[in-house]
């Protein structure tokens, strides 16, 4: 008798322990369901949310067909519809327990993928709510609803075991216990059955009235919410009010010099650099450095290339070769059109370019121009012949009209010209000498205007190019900012530019991309032909 009481004992303090963590087990598992579904929401009512940031940080598993996924307008939209609308389901069904194991799987599957895209051993912009080197929350919730997806359909509490306990209840009634042998629960116990499995509504009711009155269906913190807050998950990220990557219009239109498709707009590097070209601010050189860390510059090459910007000028030295060298590594495809700095017959740097992947070099700006200037115009043929004889297209640049006119008229067959251009109709730009629109007003030389203004003959040089067949690389449209770029775009291509070149902050990317889209597929005041 005593072992029979001792064994019952057993049975219901066994019982007890299982009903204990049934009850915490589904709780993680209603919590994890709330994770999922604030994510999804929150991300369905933030407008400026978008799953590229995330994406584009991506540098381990798969990171060049995620790089994919964001450089298609059409596929960043299915992708972002799939994931706000993926959470949101399998918050709700892990929140109320319906097809939970089915949500479970798709859950578990969903978290690796942001655990792969952007891993907590590699270093990443993403934010993230903390990791332990190898292990971070995504991973730790991964593995929860690995564990739930093992468990059977009914064995925590949920809506689904509801329905099939009242499914089990109706076909007793067609079926009386003599025929199908089934236990009949009692009234209590089915009234305990509907209780604990209904617990969760009541949760569910308090949360939603909760983040209705947070988003502000109730009050009017909407717009607050909406501007400052995006629940962090895998995907989540915090956006700026500028334009994002689904907004894009349509990739920038693209050119030829030889056989090297180039962008029509091409991204700068001054910024990426430090030369700010910021008047009289001292400071903004030291901040643009300390702005555009190695990350910080992928980040942008990357948003460029999502915008089919294909190609960037980027000065030719240590630090440009080693943030290429990380960006190509991770699957970037940008070509580098190089700006070298010959030394008289010392032509290392435009071997460096070379031998770093260059696809173009060219010879700066205010060095070519200096070599004009002094006569020294042998300085000039050698790294050009060099660079054309490698296989790569070669050219020069030149804030003077007399460079590529000097180029001409010594026979000199660059594959493009880079040359400044834009108007000087903004209020910081340096008095032109009125005898000679090559000179400012004080000073006899043209690299002597202030740090303002780059192209003081913008007439003459329109003139040059439209009896000139040299595919023309426009740079300095917007003088270093003081021109909106719907102005600088429009007069560089209608007044003959072939590509422009154009130094740009990643928040500002999508809007030039856009604008340059525009401008490009309008109908545009051009006399010259494309020579690109």
């Amino acid at each position: 008798m005593k072992d029979q009481i001792k064994f019952i004992s057993k049975l219901i303090h066994t019982d007890n322990q299982q009903n204990a963590s049934v009850w915490l087990l589904t709780a993680l598992r209603i919590f994890i369901g709330w994770h999922f579904l604030f994510e999804g929401i929150s991300k369905l009512f933030n407008h400026n949310w978008s799953s590229s940031p995330y994406l584009m940080q991506s540098k381990w598993l798969f990171s060049g067909f995620f790089h994919w996924l964001i450089s298609n307008n059409n596929s960043l939209q299915i992708v972002d519809f799939l994931n706000i609308w993926g959470l949101i389901i399998i918050g709700l069904c892990l929140f109320i327990g319906f097809f939970t194991r089915v949500a479970s799987t798709s859950g578990a599957l969903l978290l690796l993928l942001y655990y792969v895209a952007n891993p907590p051993f590699i270093y990443s912009l993403a934010p993230s709510e903390g990791h332990f080197y190898i292990i971070n929350y995504n991973l730790i919730e991964a593995a929860a609803l690995i564990v739930f997806a093992s468990f059977h359909k009914d064995y925590l509490w949920s809506i689904q075991r509801l329905i099939a306990y009242y499914h089990s209840k109706l076909k007793e009634k067609k079926f009386p216990q003599e025929d199908n042998h089934e236990m009949l629960e009692s009234y209590n116990d089915s009234r305990r059955e509907l209780i604990k499995n209904l617990a969760v509504l009541p949760v569910l009711g308090v949360a939603f009235w909760g983040m209705a009155k947070k988003r502000g269906w109730i009050s009017f913190e909407e717009k607050n919410l909406a501007a400052k807050t995006d629940g962090i998950s895998g995907a989540s990220m915090m956006v700026t009010k500028g334009r994002k990557i689904s907004e894009l219009k349509g990739k920038v239109p693209a050119g030829k010099i030889k056989n090297v498709v180039l962008s029509r707009i091409m991204a700068g590097g001054n910024l990426i650099s430090g030369f700010a070209h910021s008047r009289d601010l001292i400071y903004v050189s030291s901040w643009l450095k300390t702005y555009f860390t190695d990350e910080k510059v992928i980040e942008t090459l990357w948003l460029c290339e999502a915008c089919g910007i294909n190609t960037a000028v980027l000065r030719c030295d240590e630090n440009t070769i080693r943030i290429l060298d990380k960006y190509w590594k991770r699957g970037g495809k940008i070509q580098w059109l190089a700006q070298t700095y010959p030394k008289g017959s010392d032509i290392t740097n435009v071997k460096a370019a070379i031998d770093n992947g260059a696809i173009g070099a060219f010879v700066m700006g205010n060095i070519a121009d200096q070599i004009v200037y002094n006569k020294k115009i042998e300085d000039l043929i050698k790294p050009i012949e060099f660079i054309q004889s490698q296989g790569l297209i070669a050219g020069t640049a030149a804030h003077s009209i007399k460079v590529p006119m000097a180029c001409v008229e010594h026979g000199i067959k660059v594959d493009f010209f880079m040359k400044t251009f834009h108007d000087n109709l903004y209020w910081s730009a340096t008095t032109i000498d009125p005898e000679d629109s090559e000179l400012p007003k004080q000073g006899k030389d043209h690299n002597q205007a202030n740090d303002n203004i780059w192209c003081m003959s913008a007439p003459i040089v329109a003139d040059f190019f439209k009896e000139n067949t040299t595919p023309w690389i426009a740079y300095k449209v917007l003088a270093a900012g003081a021109i909106k770029p719907e102005d600088g775009f429009r007069h560089a291509f209608e007044s003959g530019a072939d590509f422009a070149c154009v130094g740009m902050f990643d928040f500002q990317v999508i809007d030039n991309a856009n604008i340059a889209y525009d401008i490009l597929n309008s109908n545009l005041k051009r006399e010259r032909k494309w020579y690109g």
